[in-house]
């Protein structure tokens, strides 16, 4: 072991998009500030954050029918839908600040507007469709929502999915063109290039083996150089845990009271990958079905455009799998060594109230390619197995906790965020929506690790988010001025194909 010890200010655990988005910001507001960043893999956006680990939907919920519900009287809750298109928001009014100030170069590495269409099958669902479109469409956070059970509209706006399609039952779609696609792992090395130019030290292939409170109330990390084998300690006088799936862990690690009772229970995703140039070429949106009785949110299918590596791709999924690791490059131990004394009983009752969820995951480990094919000829109809392969996605941890609402070993689909020890340390847990609303979620951690600096960094922070302590809902006219400076900030506007490559049928835009 090393003796060296080093002090800094803040050291970030985890070189995803939340480490990479708070380290950003902080630079913004305190420049002065020394931070330090410990990756264990060999370069950021490998893990929950890289392109091939996320679906990369800009999730702004103008898609995604799990954040509407229906309620027994019938009318549609939107409340949910207005928080996360609210949140994205903000993540947009940053990405364009960095924009505007030459911080970020290129957008379009990251970013391209893409249409977000729902689209469902039978009367029941139509009907869901209709009145979901009708009380989104009156909010001024989804205007342009446009609602279709015409055929001859949807062949227009989907030939893929409508072509070679049994017309037995009702169909209807929405569409919104001011949907995105995000390449959450470019964004995220884009924001490691910019932090390494503030002079933040980012060190890859460094694990955190351990961490605890110091006397003076700041923290010492026991840091592992994975390569040498050396420990080295470095103190803090703040700490983030954004390591994914591996963040649990950590948060136990810590000690702090607000970590106790919490569980996690990992869930991998499965994507099939279009390989033929010409089926791409027919499909240009994010198509978003609705679950399966008793599927779990987060198993929601969709057929999605992409843009990765400058080339359009085409995916579809996420099939659900199971793994005990928390990550992807993480330990067969992941799930046992996370159950402690203080969360047995917390994840015992989930495992006794989720075993539709635990049937579920049995079910989707055992599909074989054929039926998963048989899955995406709901989509696409005319699909041929040998234009499509599987890719493994990331892994998952979705949260369990004791919840008022949900009783003893709830679990949770969504993101948690940790505070404790008088907002020294913060955790982040969870899945989506995640990484779309990471400028929120760590202004969040900001607003609650640092209060009585907030009214110092007041001003900087509504320079860089206009909206800031603002309903955008509530102010229409700085939702439209936001809506016009983003889309032109990050290229945005509506782009029609420049040419046609002949020799690979992509189009380029």
């Amino acid at each position: 072991m090393s003796n060296r010890e080093t002090n800094t200010d803040v050291i970030l655990i985890g070189a995803g998009i939340m480490s990479a988005t708070l380290g950003t910001l902080l630079k913004e507001l305190v420049p002065e500030w020394n931070i330090k960043v410990f990756e264990k893999l060999g370069k950021p956006g490998e893990e929950s954050s890289n392109e091939w680990n996320n679906a990369g939907t800009g999730h702004a919920a103008l898609c995604e029918l799990n954040y509407t519900v229906e309620k027994p009287d019938g009318s549609i809750d939107i409340s949910k839908a207005i928080n996360i298109n609210e949140q994205f928001q903000v993540s947009m009014q940053f990405w364009s600040h960095l924009v505007n100030r030459k911080l970020i170069q290129k957008p379009e590495e990251f970013i391209m507007p893409l249409p977000h269409m729902s689209l469902v099958q039978g009367e029941k669902n139509v009907n869901f469709l209709k009145k979901r479109f009708e009380a989104l469409s009156k909010n001024p956070l989804f205007q342009g929502m446009e609602f279709s059970e015409d055929t001859e509209k949807l062949l227009e706006w989907i030939p893929l999915i409508l072509e070679g399609r049994k017309m037995d039952e009702p169909i209807a779609a929405t569409k919104i063109d001011s949907g995105t696609d995000v390449n959450f792992g470019a964004l995220t090395r884009i924001l490691f290039d910019h932090l390494k130019t503030k002079n933040v030290d980012v060190l890859y292939g460094h694990g955190v083996n351990d961490l605890k409170r110091a006397s003076d109330g700041s923290w010492e990390l026991k840091i592992k150089n994975i390569d040498s084998g050396t420990v080295e300690r470095h103190k803090a006088k703040f700490v983030f845990i954004g390591g994914g799936g591996g963040s649990l862990h950590l948060l136990q690690k810590s000690g702090i009271p607000e970590g106790k009772h919490i569980g996690g229970f990992p869930v991998s995703g499965i994507f099939m990958v279009c390989n033929n140039p010409k089926v791409i070429e027919q499909h240009h949106a994010k198509v978003y079905g609705k679950a399966k009785v008793g599927a779990p949110p987060m198993s929601v299918p969709h057929l999605d455009t992409r843009f990765i590596n400058n080339k359009k791709s085409l995916l579809f999924g996420p099939f659900a799998g199971f793994s005990p690791k928390f990550l992807k490059t993480g330990s067969m131990f992941d799930l046992i060594t996370s159950v402690k004394p203080d969360n047995i009983l917390t994840m015992l009752a989930a495992g006794v109230k989720e075993m539709s969820l635990t049937k579920y995951l049995i079910q989707q480990v055992m599909l074989s390619k054929e039926q998963r094919m048989d899955e995406l000829r709901e989509f696409i109809p005319n699909a041929k197995s040998e234009d499509w392969d599987l890719v493994v996605a990331g892994q998952r941890v979705q949260v369990i906790k004791d919840t008022e609402a949900g009783g003893k070993g709830t679990l949770q689909f969504g993101t948690e965020v940790v505070t404790g020890a008088n907002g020294t340390i913060a955790a982040l847990l969870g899945a989506s929506p995640g990484a779309s609303t990471a400028v929120h979620v760590m202004l969040e951690i900001i607003s609650k690790c640092f209060p009585d600096r907030m009214k110092e960094w007041e001003p900087k922070i509504k320079e860089m988010i206009p909206s800031y302590g603002l309903s955008l809902m509530e102010n229409p006219d700085l939702l439209r001025k936001i809506h016009q400076s983003t889309a032109e900030s990050l290229g945005l506007k509506k782009k029609e194909p420049v040419f046609k490559d002949e020799k690979t049928t992509e189009t380029v835009y």
